[in-house]
């Protein structure tokens, strides 16, 4: 375990805030009114609209504009996608930014906010929302969101679009107008955008090398207007556009599209094209990290324990006593004494393949793992003339 992904590891359940839990937990507990409001048909399409509308306010608002930037618009139109974005209840656009880019920033290590391989499905679906520790944003990773007074007033006053949303609803069409309009596509909205973070980082397939478990799952992107393309995205993050193939289903890109036709928005960016061929070559961090998963295959404490049986008494003490005195310089030096039980970099490379989408930076992958590996190696055989 390395240091970046070994501090939240621990108890990471216990910070959870119940009572902030209770307005989530009425709001799906509401929509079982619909037994005494009935379920009228303007109800109904009030409830479709406000799914796929509001769905469209979290790709195109909350996530590919405040949280990526990934195109520019006016002020007045960037109020109006905070605006809508908010009517969903998932706390400001400041809040929503800083936590998604956190979540980039350390995507599946131990200081993920929502990661299901450290932290647990359910806790990654939405349990982290009541974490004391998450309640505040970092204002220091959004700083070019908090210079605008309207984006720091619904900060302050995040529920206030969800408020009126819901009395317009109950104008429009009365009681079932807010119990299926409003509750119904809130909950809807609620685990369509949930599902993001835990799901798409379960099931789903990869096709580039992202250093985490972000998958492409066309079944989400169907119900999220596109966000489903969830390893394209952290491919790329800036792009607007997440469907990267033509027939990768992404309306928010198209929506978007259409209204850098009418002036609304522009300076979409796109992937390169090296991106899109999947030739790219991957950045330094998202090396180590795959590199970390591919030598975490082979048993560091089998291999040294093996290597130690095979050797005798003295050949061992001199090994360790080599090392020792080669401090860093362990793994170097076990490349050049040739030790056994070490695996070959031709069954690093066969490893590789079998975990990872295909890459230009496989070599480089490889020849980390080999590196991070026999170092451990090296630590472990050092351990006992170290301690």
């Amino acid at each position: 375990m390395t240091a970046e992904t070994d501090a939240d590891d621990v108890d990471v359940h216990d910070d959870i805030i119940y009572p902030s839990a209770i307005p989530f937990v009425l709001v799906h507990l509401g929509c079982f009114a619909a037994i005494w409001t009935g379920v009228t048909l303007e109800a109904l399409v009030l409830c479709i609209t406000l799914y796929w509308l509001r769905i469209f306010g979290i790709g195109a608002g909350y996530h590919r504009y405040f949280s990526h930037r990934s195109y520019s618009t006016s002020r007045a139109f960037q109020f109006v996608l905070a605006f809508l974005s908010q009517t969903t209840t998932q706390k400001s656009v400041i809040w929503w930014a800083s936590k998604h880019r956190h979540h980039h920033l350390h995507s599946d290590t131990g200081h993920d906010v929502h990661s299901p391989r450290h932290h647990g499905f359910i806790y990654s679906h939405l349990g982290w929302i009541f974490s004391r520790k998450h309640d505040e944003p970092d204002f220091a990773k959004v700083s070019d969101l908090t210079r605008y007074p309207e984006l720091m007033w619904l900060h302050k006053f995040e529920v206030l679009p969800a408020i009126l949303l819901a009395g317009l609803c109950f104008l429009l069409a009365g009681w079932s107008g807010l119990v299926v309009g409003f509750l119904w596509s809130t909950v809807l909205v609620y685990h369509a955008t949930f599902c993001i973070n835990s799901l798409a980082h379960v099931s789903g397939r990869k096709r580039y090398v992202t250093g985490d478990d972000s998958r492409n799952n066309w079944l989400l992107a169907v119900f999220t207007m596109g966000e489903g393309w969830h390893n394209n995205h952290h491919a790329y993050q800036s792009s607007v556009r997440q469907g990267f193939k033509w027939w990768e289903f992404d309306p928010t890109y198209y929506l978007l599209r259409a209204l850098s036709w009418t002036g609304l928005v522009w300076d979409l960016k796109t992937p390169p094209e090296p991106v899109l061929r999947n030739e790219q070559r991957l950045g330094a961090k998202v090396i180590n990290r795959a590199a970390e998963e591919l030598a975490a295959r082979f048993n560091s404490e089998r291999i040294a324990a093996a290597i130690a049986a095979a050797l005798h008494t003295p050949e061992l003490s001199v090994l360790q006593d080599t090392l020792t005195r080669a401090h860093h310089r362990t793994s170097e030096m076990l490349k050049t004494l040739h030790v056994p039980h070490i695996p070959s970099r031709e069954e690093f490379v066969r490893e590789a393949k079998a975990m990872f989408a295909r890459t230009s930076s496989l070599d480089e992958i490889v020849d980390r793992a080999h590196e991070l590996l026999i170092a451990s190696v090296g630590a472990r055989l050092t351990a006992p003339l170290r301690g």
